[in-house]
């Protein structure tokens, strides 16, 4: 095959980001791919062990995969991205980059490889079922697929649902005593400190990618000082939402539907057609809510780490 694996630094270079923008089939992540990259390199590795691989045949960069281990559970290693460009692939390129990668994951501890996003700083759910070869690949190189997620799409055209106003429910919330209003910096750590105590899981590591970052935000609902939820965008790629939460106590109150339209409209504002609601769960309320609809399938894997 003659193609050398070799180790890329972990801030991704002009070369990496292009050859991503040419081997990422679906437009939306090509358009992406520069905020995919900041996502899965340098910001992650602040947080987790992230292994950054190249493909490189006869000088050349063809192929690229980001590999992390899971910062809630170290036994298990993630691959994050990737990515070989068209005229090398069916040639045993992705495969190499997952051996290797299986075999460093494993040498940092991992037992399991998932190829299944690693929250909080993910790309993708899993493998996108439009991805096709991708799918194949992971069948023939032995992972299983143990689950399956989707996103959502809402459509942000003018007079979409997902753009219905929200200032009679806001008034109707003020009556209760609710305030709902744009998060700031100076919000972080109690929002932070709701989402661990009231979801756990890794809402707090993606609200604070959210917050005061550019092309990303969040809103919240309070009542005398009191988090009762939060809705954020951005944290991963500008045109995907989430995540969201509101109080068990709250729930039913409308809060959730103001605080989803407000992001959708400021991620309108931005020039976004169509947000993406990632890795969704209640797929009525999103519905309901702002007309949204599945569209992006994905197939989560696994397998044993070498040596484990």
């Amino acid at each position: 095959m003659n193609v050398e694996i070799t180790d890329l630094p972990p801030e991704p270079s002009p070369a990496v980001v292009e050859l991503c923008r040419r081997a990422l089939d679906l437009p939306e992540d090509a358009a992406e791919a520069p905020h995919i990259l900041e996502t899965l390199t340098r910001r992650a590795a602040a947080h987790r062990p992230v292994v950054v691989l190249g493909a490189v045949r006869d000088g050349s960069l063809i192929g690229v995969l980001v590999g992390s281990l899971s910062a809630a559970d170290p036994r298990l290693g993630h691959v994050d991205l990737v990515a070989v460009t068209h005229e090398e692939r069916c040639q045993g390129v992705g495969g190499a980059l997952l051996a290797e990668a299986e075999s460093r994951l494993g040498a940092l501890g991992a037992v399991e490889v998932l190829l299944a996003g690693n929250p909080p700083y993910y790309a993708w759910p899993g493998i996108d079922v439009r991805y096709t070869p991708a799918v194949c690949a992971a069948q023939r190189l032995g992972y299983r697929q143990d689950r399956t997620a989707w996103n959502m799409t809402a459509e942000l055209s003018e007079g979409s649902a997902a753009l219905r106003p929200t200032e009679a429910a806001e008034q109707r919330l003020a009556g209760r005593g609710v305030t709902v209003r744009r998060a700031t910096a100076d919000d972080l750590p109690a929002l932070t400190a709701f989402a661990r105590s009231t979801f756990g899981g890794t809402w707090d590591g993606e609200l604070a990618g959210s917050v005061g970052r550019p092309d990303a935000g969040a809103h919240l609902a309070e009542r005398d000082g009191e988090i009762l939820g939060f809705a954020a965008y951005g944290s991963a790629r500008p045109s995907w939402f989430g995540p969201m939460g509101t109080a068990p106590a709250a729930e039913g109150s409308g809060i959730g539907g103001v605080l989803l339209r407000r992001c959708l409209r400021d991620q309108a504002a931005a020039g976004i057609t169509a947000a993406q609601i990632g890795w969704v769960g209640p797929v009525p309320f999103y519905s309901n809510a702002a007309g949204a609809r599945i569209e992006r399938v994905f197939f989560l894997y696994r397998k044993a780490a070498k040596g484990a």
